[in-house]
């Protein structure tokens, strides 16, 4: 991985669901960039366990499922509880807790998900990003790769980059579309003008990663459509737990936990 001259600073609301408010890159020769995208919506301020998703970008904390019930999962709706660099949530038959270590170009977050053994979950890290139309995903050429060209079907299967003809690598400008993908990787680079993120997942235990993608190119919803790019390393192979073949969601092991770090650089991690 390219090293890089900035350093990574994340702020967290524990607040309102543990949601990332900002993810900074701060130094080098153009001073700083926020990489999270954000917008208002004041129903976001009350929330509980239960309501219908609000989107407000960031990065949201979605177990354990992302579609399906209950809609981005039940951490994001809770109010966390915080000591130290440490924050944790109680959810329906599991517990969350994540550790933050930022530093020079690099956020570690190492995670614990405490449930019975044979506990069956799906986590990303809902990473809404403020990308340009010039901005590229890079992840390993011909990996397996699950297209949702709606919103509520089922999924198809092709490979990255462009899985049943629709590039996924390149966003460009507004055209009306928004699909999800779901990639069998463990890592994305992405490339913006100068700048660079990487994002990454590894778990404990044969855990199954990948990194699912929401690209929204003004597409989504009907009603009021917005563009947004969701980059989200996930514990899983789908959106929805209750789709969830063998292999596809991760499983609490006999020990009781489930362990995994998302790592997000500055640098770039292309091969």
């Amino acid at each position: 991985m390219a090293s890089s001259s900035r350093t990574l600073r994340i702020v967290t609301d524990p607040a309102h669901g543990g949601r990332w408010t900002s993810l900074r890159a701060e130094g080098g020769r153009e001073g700083g960039r926020e990489w999270l995208w954000r917008r208002a919506d004041p129903a976001r301020e009350g929330v509980v366990p239960g309501d219908a998703f609000v989107d407000v970008g960031g990065v949201e904390e979605c177990v354990p499922t992302v579609r399906g019930v209950p809609d981005h999962g039940d951490a994001w709706g809770r109010v966390w509880s915080r000591d130290g660099d440490t924050e944790s949530v109680r959810c329906e038959g599991f517990s969350l807790t994540r550790t933050v270590r930022d530093g020079r170009g690099e956020v570690e977050v190492d995670y614990v998900l405490a449930a019975d053994p044979g506990f069956r979950f799906v986590w990303a890290a809902h990473a809404l990003l403020d990308l340009s139309p010039r901005a590229t995903l890079h992840m390993p050429e011909g990996a397996r790769t699950r297209l949702y060209p709606s919103a509520d079907g089922p999924w198809v299967e092709g490979s990255w980059p462009a899985p049943r003809g629709v590039a996924l690598d390149r966003l460009g400008p507004d055209d009306g579309t928004a699909v999800g993908a779901v990639v069998e990787a463990d890592s994305c680079c992405v490339h913006d003008d100068e700048d660079r993120l990487t994002l990454s997942v590894r778990a404990a235990d044969g855990q199954p990663v990948s990194v699912a993608l929401w690209r929204n190119l003004g597409g989504f919803p009907a009603e009021r459509p917005y563009r947004s790019t969701g980059v989200e390393p996930m514990v899983g192979r789908v959106f929805d737990l209750a789709e969830a073949g063998p292999g596809d969601a991760g499983r609490v092991p006999t020990s009781g936990e489930a362990r995994w770090r998302l790592t997000l650089s500055a640098g770039c991690g292309c091969a």
